[in-house]
């Protein structure tokens, strides 16, 4: 293997490229791995080169390999002394390079609250520093470059990239062309910055309104129409080549407990799982896709012995591998998260994600503790070197499948030429127009026309900015409205308005023509329920937005006028404006049924309800 792998360098001129270059190139024929499309459909890569590899690869680089690491700082080299700090103290490194240099990973996440993706350029620059370094290392490999950038209330990357309305709206248009084109676009924007796997689409069936963790993160309720959409945005980041994930498997869509948190249990049959959550993966499975996230639930019917879905055999390799025929890669959701290390301690985890058939292994709470007890079951013969094989060929098949190992930098010019250009925002604002759920109009009170009622009041919840979005919500309210004629003011009431609060914006609401009221996961005894009907007692019309949850219309008995958004970017507060005032037609159509209030049992609003002016 070794003698033939020597004679590609020749033949592919690589003795003229940079050194950390030329290791890569010196497999057989590893030409064909590198000029692989990156479509869902690619052509098969090299795998003797890619062996070849491995082969030449020490136990300790294997091992690192597997692992997907987080790591504070907006530069590799040169990060602030905060972000220095927190490195030493959590990772035992200063910088990026430095944690690549240690432990050789093979994938690094980013995160906001990292300081890893302040600008553009910025996150360009920290990829390729990230590149390099790992290039420099003896047989250095490059690095995939991984975050959450599932649009809606889950994202990494903010403004001035493109902005997406979240998978529940995309769920409310119904549309796989835009789906796909959100993830064309997203995925092209992600790669300019030289981040090359996304951990997206939610592949999740959402049936349970009280689902702390998944929610308006799933495109609904109905397993063929998730699907579907689940597929297309595959489809489009992985043209855009970025490596797309389907989380969280089995599925996490049925649960009341957050997994960051505590262990949910998911307690459908078999049959049930068939039917309703398998019926996504299946489909993005059947797309081509790149990688599979696993869920830390318990899942008694597919696996009876009480271990998280991350570290079952029989759901992940009986399951997933057998069943499903899935041989692509297989990433842990966190393992710093409480639903994994429930049961067994933080050097457990990773040893037995890996006999379970997991190949990446995601942010560990200590990568130290965690490399370490890899290694150490390697060299004590619990796991066998040729495991670690099987998953690192997936690993490395994926790198060359999207162009990696032929060139893993970006450029500032590819940034400029492609992050936030007014094209892809305009595509972004088309799709957002096309979610916007219209619940209750009773009476005609939308549209609202600037020439009769020009002055508006915008009240409620201003949570946080959900992805580095302009915020807060009644502000981008109230400046689109007055972009479109109104004289609007914002109020921000909050998500549990003080007696004093609803005091101030009912005695505002006397003094306009129309409130607008953004409501945010309205429960039975919420003081936003008072907020509304004490607006609403003042005689003005009063529109309500659910800036998240469309569950919120439910527990709104008094308004008239009811939106749902599914998320408060905003994309899709502009667009539920634009709706407002009548210069767009409501087109969005409930992914997800609404229960009335007063008794869960009856629908209030079924599954593919909506209504249009």
């Amino acid at each position: 293997m070794h003698d033939s792998s020597t004679g590609s360098t020749g033949r592919t001129g690589n003795t003229a490229r940079p050194s950390r270059r030329a290791v890569l190139a010196a497999t057989a024929g590893l030409t064909a791995a590198l000029t692989v499309p990156a479509t869902a459909q690619a052509a098969p890569v090299d795998q003797r080169g890619l062996r070849a590899l491995i082969s030449r690869m020490s136990l300790e680089e294997k091992v690192g390999q597997l692992f997907v690491m987080r790591v504070y700082g907006h530069s590799a080299t040169a990060p602030d002394q905060a972000d220095i700090d927190a490195n030493l103290a959590e990772i035992g490194v200063r910088t990026a390079a430095e944690l690549i240099a240690k432990y050789r990973v093979g994938g690094i996440i980013y995160f906001t609250w990292a300081h890893n993706t302040r600008d553009p350029h910025q996150i360009a620059d920290l990829s390729n520093g990230i590149q390099t370094a790992s290039l420099a290392q003896p047989r250095g490999l490059p690095v995939l470059i991984a975050t959450d950038q599932e649009h809606g209330i889950v994202c990494r990357v903010g403004k001035p990239a493109t902005l997406f309305p979240g998978a529940m709206a995309i769920g409310a248009g119904g549309s796989r062309s835009d789906a796909r084109a959100l993830g064309r676009v997203s995925g092209a924007e992600l790669r300019a910055m030289g981040i090359n796997q996304d951990y997206s689409p939610d592949a999740d069936v959402n049936v349970n309104p009280a689902n702390p963790v998944i929610g308006v993160r799933s495109f609904g309720a109905d397993p063929d129409a998730v699907a579907a959409l689940v597929a297309a945005e595959v489809k489009g980041y992985q043209g855009s080549r970025v490596a797309a994930t389907a989380k969280h498997f089995p599925g996490h869509g049925d649960t009341a407990v957050d997994s960051h948190t505590g262990f949910p249990v998911i307690t459908h049959s078999r049959d049930l799982w068939e039917r309703l959550d398998a019926v996504p993966f299946r489909a993005a499975i059947e797309a081509g896709i790149d990688s599979i996230m696993t869920a830390h639930i318990q899942f008694p019917a597919l696996d009876d012995s009480g271990d998280p879905a991350t570290l079952s055999h029989p759901i992940l390799t009986g399951i997933l591998r057998g069943e499903l025929g899935y041989d692509g890669v297989v990433v842990t959701d966190s393992l710093g998260m409480e639903g994994v290390r429930t049961k067994y301690g933080d050097d457990r985890v990773p040893v037995l994600a890996l006999k379970a058939g997991v190949d990446q292994l995601l942010n560990p709470p200590s990568i130290d503790v965690a490399w370490h007890a890899v290694l150490k079951a390697v060299q004590d013969g619990e796991l066998t070197e040729a495991r670690l094989d099987e998953s690192i060929l997936r690993i490395l098949r994926l790198k060359a499948r999207l162009g990696l190992l032929e060139r893993a930098h970006v450029t500032r010019a590819g940034v400029d030429r492609t992050v936030g250009t007014a094209a892809h925002l305009a595509t972004a604002d088309r799709i957002a127009e096309r979610t916007t759920t219209l619940l209750v109009n009773e009476g005609g009170v939308l549209p609202l026309d600037s020439r009769t009622a020009p002055k508006v009041l915008v009240v409620g919840a201003d949570p946080a900015s959900p992805s580095g979005t302009t915020g807060p919500p009644t502000g981008v309210l109230a400046a689109a409205l007055t972009e479109l004629g109104f004289t609007a003011t914002a109020l921000s009431t909050g998500t549990a308005p003080s007696a004093a609060a609803i005091d101030r914006a009912v005695t505002a609401a006397r003094d306009v023509d129309a409130v607008v009221v953004g409501t945010y996961n309205v429960t039975a005894n919420s003081s936003q329920r008072t907020l509304v009907d004490r607006l609403f007692a003042t005689g003005r019309p009063v529109v309500a937005v659910a800036i998240r949850n469309p569950y919120d219309a439910a527990q709104l008995t008094s308004v008239r006028a009811c939106l749902a958004t599914y998320s408060w970017t905003d994309v899709e507060l502009r667009a539920a404006a634009r709706v407002i005032a009548g210069r767009v037609a409501p087109r969005g159509r409930l992914p997800v049924p609404v229960q009335r209030a007063d008794d869960p049992a009856r629908v209030l609003y079924p599954l593919g309800y909506g209504l249009s002016y």
